[in-house]
């Protein structure tokens, strides 16, 4: 696994914006897997991937549902699995998924090693009520490739104005 430095978000647009940035890499058959506490930004950064992909849907969480799919310039298929056990994420249907479109992953942790080999892995942490870090780490040819992707864009990403994080339902 290759790493990479954490990134600082001060708002829930800067997280958003990130997401959005990332849109133009992903390509069907990708999984990015993001990990990290509620309220962390997770579904605010899915929100901007949907955005960057022209997804006219408003993203909400998936916790209750455990998938939501968009369509865009490709599908973004966005699953949480907070309230699945490990053992029955297979029992989803990944394969059908990542035919369709890119996988993002809430609670990214729990998907079997196997579907994380070749995934870019994001890493939400909360820093203070305002403030949140995302660390990116790939796995396998494909992850470095969007790891790559991801450099590029922080080294790009412009600061946007901070704003309060709503709570832990925000994301």
């Amino acid at each position: 696994m290759t790493a990479s430095v954490a990134r600082p978000t001060a708002s829930v647009q800067e997280t958003e914006r990130l997401g959005e940035a990332l849109a133009p890499s992903l390509c069907e058959g990708d999984v990015v897997a993001l990990i990290g506490p509620l309220g962390a930004g997770k579904t605010r950064f899915v929100a901007g991937l949907a955005r960057g992909l022209a997804a006219g849907a408003r993203v909400r969480s998936p916790t209750y549902t455990l998938v939501n799919e968009y369509a865009g310039r490709i599908a973004l298929v966005h699953l949480d699995l907070y309230r699945v056990a490990p053992g029955e994420v297979e029992a989803l249907g990944l394969d059908d998924y990542l035919q369709s479109g890119a996988l993002v992953v809430e609670w990214g942790e729990k998907l079997p090693s196997a579907r994380r080999a070749d995934a870019l892995i994001l890493d939400f942490a909360i820093l203070s009520e305002h403030q949140r870090a995302i660390s990116a780490n790939a796995a396998g040819d494909r992850g470095a490739e969007l790891l790559a992707a991801w450099h590029v864009l922080l080294a790009a990403a412009p600061d946007l104005p901070a704003t309060a994080w709503p709570g832990p339902e925000g994301g």
